[in-house]
């Protein structure tokens, strides 16, 4: 009797998504610290500080009261996202209708829902490079051709109109995706320059994309400025993850252009049906006064951390640093102190292995010019931060010996 053989491919869409090299030094984290080695992880933008005590609390209280914890609303529950409003006219002097704001599982699900409500397969859309890999990643995942715009010292690591006008020229852009506070840079983009890329994607047919997940965590006077306060077209993407500290709970959300709201709704009733309902009903708790107090506490320690890694700069040797205005994050180039490895990423397997600081390689960033960058996490905190430095400082006084 014969047996039927099925041969299956990989399909050439997946080829082009490359794979996240964060996650595969962040799984080696763990397989050392299970191995009782101290690690000191700088790799990932996981505050130390975890969810504020009113969240945790409600979240304990919605297990055990009889709180409804099935299905919600499509783009959440009501009361979130009345929250969520306020937030915005507290921070930024807005009014968003609640029915523009779509509560998703976290922001990489506010992402693909956005890019797939957006963009059809072969639209261009421009990004920065370095910059955080998954935009790139879900885009190409989903047929859409990734304009990137390399954005050095020069510009402040972040787009400019010109640049924009120039890949517009070579053909039509579709889509532009912003970031600021960034990853991996930490830059912002102010509001003069916001008002300027926001004025010249409304004047070519362009949608808008701001990420502003590291609002709040910031190390200006400003806690960053919305594409909101530049005009309704604009697609905002947030979460819960970075300034309350609450990467594990999954939950962000999009503020949609009217445009977008029934196509959003529909790909998101397929895509979730809903967010994750307890961590809805805990997060109500997010904007109270004691959680915003809670979250500027573990923002002054991301600053105190910041200062340390800035008064050992020159000793280190590293170059061209971002100006790491907000977010936990600062890029270097390390040129000047590989020593004898070919290039970032044999550098940071080397010193994870043999000091047990792990950081990221900028190849996941930029794989043009990324190879001998490094981003390095603040969210560990001053104390570990202080602890890493040391133990850098004598990783490459050994590699000069």
């Amino acid at each position: 009797m014969q047996t039927s053989r099925v041969t299956t491919t990989t399909s050439l869409r997946s080829t082009r998504v490359r794979p996240f090299a964060v996650m595969a030094i962040l799984n080696r984290v763990f397989e050392m610290r299970a191995k009782g080695r101290d690690v000191i992880s700088l790799c990932v933008g996981e505050p130390s500080q975890g969810a504020p005590a009113g969240v945790r609390r409600r979240a304990a209280e919605v297990v055990l009261d009889g709180t409804d914890l099935g299905y919600s609303e499509i783009f959440g529950i009501v009361p979130l996202r009345e929250r969520i409003a306020e937030h915005y006219k507290r921070w930024y002097g807005v009014d968003v209708p609640i029915e523009r704001i779509a509560v998703t599982n976290g922001s990489s699900g506010a992402f693909d829902m956005v890019f797939l409500a957006s963009f059809d397969a072969g639209d261009r859309v421009a990004l920065a490079t370095p910059g955080y890999p998954a935009y790139s990643n879900i885009l190409r995942a989903q047929d859409v051709d990734v304009v990137e715009l390399p954005c050095g010292p020069d510009v402040r690591y972040q787009p400019t109109v010109e640049m924009l006008e120039a890949a517009h020229s070579q053909s039509p852009l579709k889509g532009l995706m912003l970031a600021s506070p960034a990853n991996p840079t930490g830059t912002m983009i102010d509001k003069p320059e916001l008002a300027a890329l926001y004025a010249w994607c409304e004047t070519n047919g362009v949608r808008l994309i701001s990420d502003e997940i590291y609002h709040g965590v910031t190390f200006t006077d400003s806690r960053g400025t919305s594409a909101l306060e530049c005009g309704d077209s604009a697609v905002v993407i947030s979460s819960f993850s970075k300034y309350w500290g609450m990467t594990g709970w999954r939950l962000g959300w999009a503020i949609l252009p009217e445009d977008l709201v029934y196509p959003c709704d529909a790909i998101a009733g397929n895509l979730s049906l809903c967010p994750p309902v307890p961590a809805q009903h805990a997060c109500v708790e997010a904007f109270t006064e004691e959680a915003y107090a809670e979250c500027d506490a573990a923002v002054e320690g991301f600053e105190t951390a910041r200062q340390h890694v800035l008064d050992a700069v020159d000793d280190l040797g590293w170059k061209d640093m971002a100006p790491a205005d907000g977010a936990f994050y600062m890029y270097f180039r390390i040129d000047d102190v590989l020593g004898p490895f070919a290039d970032a990423s044999e550098w940071c397997s080397a010193l994870l292995d043999i000091e047990g600081v792990a950081l990221a390689p900028g190849i996941d960033f930029d794989p043009i010019n990324g190879h001998n960058a490094v981003r390095l996490s603040l969210a560990a905190g001053p104390d570990n931060i202080a602890e890493a430095l040391v133990r850098i400082r004598r990783f490459q006084a050994s590699l000069a010996d």
